[in-house]
């Protein structure tokens, strides 16, 4: 016989590894403009949407960051959506890239302890060491935090 399944974990200001791709994965992001433009717009989210943003790694072609919803008003997909469409419009305006588009989907994971968000910080942050990017994680120009560590 199986143990009963748990049902809802309720977690007070739970973290989340989020995961989104620019559409085509065309390699664009790892720029000082771009950094800049997504960085201002994660700035911003504590104010605009109660999420606060903590470490993150820009890639070529996708990123990945954690969040945390500090209050319960504004849901991820909606406050992600948004984030988007604020750093494309900006993308557009303030660089070359004309035609900008992030991929429509991203990928989220609840993380549940310390534990877990410091596994997967050092993979995120090996990412440019496997992709043959730098030599060392820490040589890799496209990676900080904003909110918190």
């Amino acid at each position: 016989m199986r143990p009963p399944r748990v049902g809802n974990v309720w977690m007070n200001n739970p973290t989340y590894f989020v995961t989104t791709c620019v559409e085509q994965r065309k390699p664009v992001l790892a720029c000082d403009e771009v950094r800049k433009i997504l960085v201002e717009e994660w700035a911003m989210a504590l104010d605009r949407y109660s999420w606060a943003i903590g470490r993150y790694v820009i890639m070529p072609d996708h990123i990945h960051f954690f969040c945390s919803s500090l209050e319960e008003t504004t849901r991820m997909s909606l406050f992600i959506g948004r984030w988007k469409e604020w750093t494309c419009k900006s993308i557009r305006k303030r660089t070359s890239m004309g035609d900008f588009r992030w991929q429509k989907a991203f990928f989220d994971h609840l993380l549940r302890n310390h534990e877990s968000r410091s596994e997967k910080w050092d993979y995120i942050r090996s990412n440019p060491v496997r992709a043959g990017l730098v030599k060392v994680a820490e040589d890799w120009p496209f990676q900080g935090f904003v909110d918190f560590e």
